[in-house]
């Protein structure tokens, strides 16, 4: 109903638009019988409306088109920067009208400079309201600056950007370890939506969920208690968004932050959408110790690899060693000579092969590596 009244109206207006031009046609190039001139006014109000009527889907479909467009571009901009170009576009309307007197005196143009210096001004505006040195006019609103409780700056206009963890990294808990060593900066975003999934996870009647869930608590517990560290938990939700995945994405796009996770799918989907992501996997990767072929180090075998012969084990930091011919070794401990390292989507994997040496020297070895830290 709703669709076919707006129809009915811009035919009403496009057939009033065209009755107007045909008027004024008629009455200042057109001479002759009234009957005449009228019968055009009339034949030309008719047609425009058809026209309209005609024209109505495509312009009601572009107009919903472009309104959504526009607020998805609102949604996605941060509240900082959308105040701030409201208060600059608002400036340059005002400076405009201001002027616009002294303009509309000009011969010739003065009839559309104002219009002119309303668009220019109003789009400067909102270009100056949204840097950086102006949005720090509004610190004295922490809310509206993009701040949390404890004066930490959110938006894009700070040194340090918001750290906006998952569920996946907080039931991890190596994410506590690395904010106690200081090595990430800005404040710690908890969103409502993964505290409300942590919470359905230790409430579940899988003791395993139940677990991994309460530990999750037990880590944001941690994180709360770190004194340099400061904690906010956001309660912003989307409610057209089902995927927290997703709702994630859409929080980091509007305050500008950086998604901590070590979900690989949520790693992939948050980079595709320009997003930037810190991966704990990709972390721990990278810090692992560096192995150049040719070094020794001892290794104790504990089961058989993949092809005939072949010995596996393991050092501390989880990375597998897999030994050549170090099948016989199985429960013992042997110094590998390193053949070559390959680095996998899984991790990094080491090849190697036995050196033969007494039991002497692996004992020396092994303690020689304990106190390394291998």
């Amino acid at each position: 109903m709703v669709y076919r009244v707006i129809r009915y109206l811009i035919s009403i207006a496009v057939g009033a638009i065209g009755l107007g031009i045909m008027f004024f046609v008629t009455q200042s190039f057109l001479t002759g019988p009234w009957q005449v001139r009228w019968a055009l006014v009339g034949l030309a109000a008719l047609a425009s409306a058809l026209v309209g009527y005609s024209i109505a889907p495509r312009l009601v479909a572009a107009v919903v088109s472009l309104t959504r467009w526009s607020e998805g571009r609102l949604h996605r901009m941060p509240p900082q920067e959308l105040i701030g170009g409201a208060v600059g576009l608002i400036t340059g309307l005002i400076i405009a009208n201001l002027f616009s007197p002294s303009l509309r005196n000009l011969p010739v143009v003065g009839a559309y400079l104002p219009l002119v210096a309303n668009v220019f001004l109003a789009y400067l505006g909102w270009s100056v309201g949204k840097k950086e040195e102006i949005l720090g006019v509004i610190t004295a609103l922490p809310r509206l600056a993009g701040k949390d409780k404890g004066g930490h700056q959110l938006g894009a206009g700070a040194g340090r950007r918001a750290n906006i963890l998952d569920t996946s990294v907080i039931i991890d808990g190596r994410i506590a370890d690395i904010c106690h060593t200081g090595f990430l900066e800005g404040p710690m975003i908890i969103p409502g939506f993964v505290l409300e999934e942590l919470r359905h996870i230790a409430d579940s009647s899988d003791l395993l969920k139940r677990n991994r869930g309460r530990r999750g608590l037990d880590i944001l517990n941690r994180l709360r208690q770190e004194p340099d560290l400061a904690v906010e938990v956001m309660e912003h939700d989307y409610e057209d968004l089902n995927e927290v995945d997703s709702k994630l994405v859409r929080l980091a796009q509007e305050i500008r932050g950086q998604i901590i996770t070590n979900d690989f799918n949520l790693n992939k989907v948050a980079v595709l959408q320009g997003v930037k992501v810190l991966n704990i996997n990709d972390l721990a990767n990278a810090v692992k110790p560096v192995v150049l072929p040719g070094e020794e180090m001892p290794v104790q075998i504990i089961k058989d690899g993949k092809e005939t012969g072949q010995g596996v084990g393991y050092l501390e930091d989880g990375t597998m060693i897999v030994v050549e011919g170090g099948r016989k070794y199985i429960g013992q401990t042997i110094v590998v000579v390193v053949t070559s390292v390959l680095q996998t989507s899984a991790g990094r994997m080491i090849f190697g092969r036995p050196r033969v040496v007494s039991k002497k020297q692996v004992a020396s070895a092994v303690g020689e590596v304990s106190t390394t830290a291998w």
